[in-house]
């Protein structure tokens, strides 16, 4: 109900925008790495690309798989396993799917794993949000009503991530969730793929692929090649 607002036209242009960018043929295997339900990955498909999404929840991957074709599959997997068998053009990590673990030694399973699954000229993505305009700009807190249920959120950095807490009342029953995700800049995500064999090749700020600002940007899109 709070993020049923998202808007799925600024997703699809920046997927869009990001194959333009990088041209890959139309004989590329694709990786949506981390693809919740799966709403990227069947617009990659129908742009006619061969697809595969995986995500650690089952409850998405069920939900996701009402879409698969035979150039779309789904699966549930960590994200720090590697396929043994299937190498990809192109891994997408998108919307700020990164960074859920309490140490970086598990991000950099994510990036060695990446790296694996990846052909010799492939590409991998990461869409992260810039954490330095999030350190200027953070809401420490904040009502959002939806539907008549107000959800009250807390926002606030600790212990080297972004922390949002949020509550609410439905049918009188009191909710209480948190999400987190690590507060990792620009030079983290630089020392992290350098130990994975990896390098930034490209950087851009948004969704419409402009020049990264740490200033201004929205978000930190990488574009990262094996070394």
């Amino acid at each position: 109900m709070l993020y049923k607002n998202r808007d799925n036209s600024e997703a699809q242009l920046f997927i869009t925008n990001l194959l333009s960018n990088l041209s890959p043929d139309k004989n590329s295997k694709i990786l949506d790495l981390a693809c919740g339900k799966g709403r990227h990955s069947v617009f990659l498909n129908k742009n006619g690309y061969n697809v595969t999404g995986t995500d650690l929840s089952e409850e998405s991957i069920k939900w996701a798989k009402q879409f698969e074709t035979k150039d779309l599959k789904f699966f549930v997997k960590d994200m720090r396993e590697a396929f043994k068998n299937k190498k990809f053009d192109l891994i997408l990590n998108l919307f700020t799917s990164f960074g859920y673990f309490d140490s970086n030694i598990e991000n950099l399973k994510v990036l060695k794993a990446a790296n694996q699954m990846l052909n010799d000229n492939g590409a991998l993505v990461i869409d992260f949000l810039n954490v330095h305009l999030v350190k200027k700009n953070i809401v420490a807190h904040e009502k959002v009503k939806r539907n008549e249920v107000v959800f009250k959120i807390k926002r606030e950095i600790r212990n080297g991530q972004i922390q949002k807490s949020i509550r609410f009342t439905d049918n009188n029953k009191e909710f209480n969730f948190t999400e987190y995700v690590q507060a990792l800049e620009l030079s983290d995500f630089n020392t992290l793929l350098a130990k994975a064999n990896m390098r930034i090749e490209n950087i851009f700020g948004n969704y419409n692929m402009d020049e990264f600002n740490p200033d201004t940007s929205d978000r930190l899109i990488l574009i990262c090649r094996k070394l």
